[in-house]
């Protein structure tokens, strides 16, 4: 059954009620923008507003032209100094985006500072275009992005939901090792989200948010793809590390080596892409395709 998301009325109303409640309902006409966070960035380009960034954070990686931009740092880990060496007029930026005192500091001068809710879904995703449109003061082109945007996610989810309840796989999300062990997705965060939306299943239920799991725990998990983000550099984890493991090799997704990855912002952004990556981390799962990694605008 196709998904019917918030109707673009209430994803208005919803945006106007958040602009109203933080106090930023008339931020709209700053000039020199700065986007923290990496779906915030995407969605500014993507309405047509990207010729008004003047800087963007570390996860700001989409559209590659952002990265010509200068960059303040990581997302939660902000100066107040670095932040307002680029002049910005207007500040967006994703929910838990800090540390607290950096964003108390920022508020306090004199900067139009909008949070973006973040998202875990796609009525979330909606909303986000919603009030960053409102917030650059283009509400017309946020109602365009947004339905085109509503028609992709139904249409992805259609696709996904003709795997049936017995086939769908179990998918363990792993974000990291630390201390040789696995740090897990359990419930409610964007991994969980995007393997349902793909048509599979979260392999770890007991928890919210981030753990590490014991060996017992993963072999009770017992996944048949893992998936991670495509890292790069010095922060990937290699396959046959993670094959090696003992508690990895009693798995299904051990013994048949199924490691999917995908680039992190990409899969776990919840922005304008994100219907196509649930698409391709569906196609990834059931057989279309032996790895999912994407760097490129797949629209």
């Amino acid at each position: 059954m196709t998904r019917r998301w918030l109707s673009r009325r209430a994803v208005l109303a919803q945006a106007g009620a958040l602009m109203a409640l933080t106090g930023a309902g008339m931020a709209g006409n700053g000039g020199r923008v700065l986007a923290i966070g990496g779906s915030v960035t995407e969605i500014v380009y993507a309405l047509g507003q990207g010729h008004r960034l003047i800087a963007r954070d570390t996860t700001s990686t989409w559209p590659p032209e952002a990265a010509n931009l200068p960059d303040v740092g990581y997302t939660r880990a902000l100066s107040p100094e670095g932040v307002l060496s680029v002049a910005p007029t207007l500040i967006l930026a994703i929910e838990g985006a800090g540390p607290p005192e950096t964003v108390e500091v920022l508020r306090q001068s004199g900067v139009s500072f909008v949070t973006i809710p973040e998202a875990q879904s796609g009525d979330g995703i909606l909303e986000k275009i919603a009030v960053v449109g409102e917030a650059l003061g283009v509400p017309d082109k946020a109602v365009t992005l947004i339905d085109k945007t509503r028609t992709a996610l139904n249409a992805a989810t259609a696709q996904t939901a003709e795997t049936e309840a017995s086939d769908r796989k179990r998918v363990l999300f792993i974000l990291s090792l630390q201390g040789g062990r696995i740090l897990a997705s359990g419930r409610d965060t964007q991994a969980s989200a995007i393997i349902e939306m793909a048509g599979g299943v979260n392999a770890v239920t007991e928890f919210e948010g981030y753990k590490q799991l014991t060996d017992e725990a993963i072999a009770q998990a017992a996944p048949d793809a893992i998936l991670m983000m495509d890292r790069g550099g010095d922060h990937t984890i290699a396959d046959e590390h993670l094959l090696a493991m003992p508690a990895i090799r009693t798995t299904p997704a051990g013994r048949n080596e199924k490691i999917l990855r995908m680039q992190g912002l990409y899969l776990l952004g919840f922005g304008p892409r994100t219907a196509q990556a649930a698409l391709d981390l569906n196609a990834a799962l059931y057989g279309q395709n032996d790895a999912a990694t994407h760097d490129t605008d797949p629209s």
